[in-house]
């Protein structure tokens, strides 16, 4: 009875190192490649696009965004251009080319 316990301890202790190994192994980081910082500046750029053309609109920026037109990356930018005589602001979306 003795060596069946201590042929239990033996196998418990070898199956939790085995587990601690393993989920070492799960743990450590994969390499692949970052295709998320890429959109991230995209998106900083055609903020910063927007504002230049709100600005060159005399209007406010009030959304910018990428997208892709014809296979090729572009900033859709709209701006609210304030309206005459106390009107509504105009709604005016300007497609600019991301390079």
């Amino acid at each position: 009875m003795k060596t069946l316990r201590s042929h239990f301890r033996t196998a418990t202790l070898a199956l939790c190192v085995a587990g601690l190994f393993a989920s070492q192994a799960m743990a450590m980081p994969v390499i692949a490649p970052d295709q998320a910082s890429p959109i991230l500046l995209a998106a900083s750029d055609c903020y910063a696009i927007g504002q230049q053309v709100a600005e060159q609109n005399g209007g406010t920026l009030a959304k910018a965004s990428q997208s892709t037109r014809g296979g090729q990356p572009v900033c859709v930018i709209v701006v609210l251009v304030p309206g005459k005589d106390g009107q509504r602001p105009r709604r005016s979306e300007i497609v600019v080319p991301l390079n």
